[in-house]
């Protein structure tokens, strides 16, 4: 399979390193201080751009029907824009706030977790925190947002912020501290005790892998993905 990278920084460069492991040619390389190699060439793009690169890297691809996977955050303001213009060229596009296989199975506990705590939800709080590496752009991360966004189906918080308001408000505390990949915890404390849940990567690997894996899997697909989609996570 032949991959086009859509940016070419820390995971960008992870991300060529596990498609080579698996026999993938880079084909094409598009960064904002270089390019290298011939998009045409590609089979599948992965996009991990910054983030006010995603939306053109995406529509770049897409129109000249190649299947994108994109794991860039921070840009999310255009995703309905993005699915529209996917629908529109027929294309394919998945978009993941994480490729971990660790991860996105820890988005279905805190799921199920969320479900659990509903019913206790007047003696409950809860509260959210991510800690990222010092080179991270955007806050909070895409991780920590669909974590908040799966507890907001089922608590009644009006809306999550990094600030903490009041009480009808999900607090999401992010931390940058050098050299951390990324760790999620979401917490639920009453008077009494509190519950807890945590995801910490200890390198970038399992977020390269994933993008590697979902970039095979959608190869020769049209639609909307997610990673729910590439794990079979119902």
């Amino acid at each position: 399979m032949k991959i086009a990278l859509l940016g070419y920084g820390r995971m960008g460069k992870e991300i060529e390193k596990h498609a080579k492991k698996r026999n993938h040619k880079i084909s094409f390389i598009l960064d904002k201080q270089f390019q290298e190699g011939e998009i045409n060439d590609s089979d599948v793009a992965i996009n991990f751009s910054i983030p006010e690169a995603a939306v053109s890297n995406i529509k770049l691809a897409l129109e000249k029907n190649i299947p994108v996977v994109s794991g860039t955050t921070g840009w999310l303001d255009d995703f309905d824009s993005i699915i529209s213009f996917c629908q529109k060229k027929k294309g394919a596009f998945l978009y993941a706030s994480n490729f971990s296989i660790g991860v996105n199975l820890f988005f279905k506990i805190n799921q199920h977790l969320a479900k659990l705590m509903k019913p206790y939800e007047t003696e409950y709080n809860t509260y959210l925190k991510e800690i990222h590496h010092t080179n991270k752009i955007d806050a909070p991360s895409g991780t920590a947002i669909t974590l908040a966004e799966e507890i907001l189906k089922y608590y009644d918080y009006k809306e999550w912020s990094l600030q903490k308001k009041d009480d009808n408000i999900l607090h999401i505390s992010s931390v940058r501290k050098d050299k951390i990949p990324g760790t999620h915890k979401v917490s639920y404390f009453s008077n009494v005790d509190e519950i807890s849940i945590k995801h910490k990567a200890f390198n970038r690997d399992g977020f390269a892998f994933g993008a590697v894996i979902a970039a095979e899997w959608i190869l020769n697909k049209k639609g909307v993905f997610s990673m729910k989609d590439v794990l079979n996570i119902t």
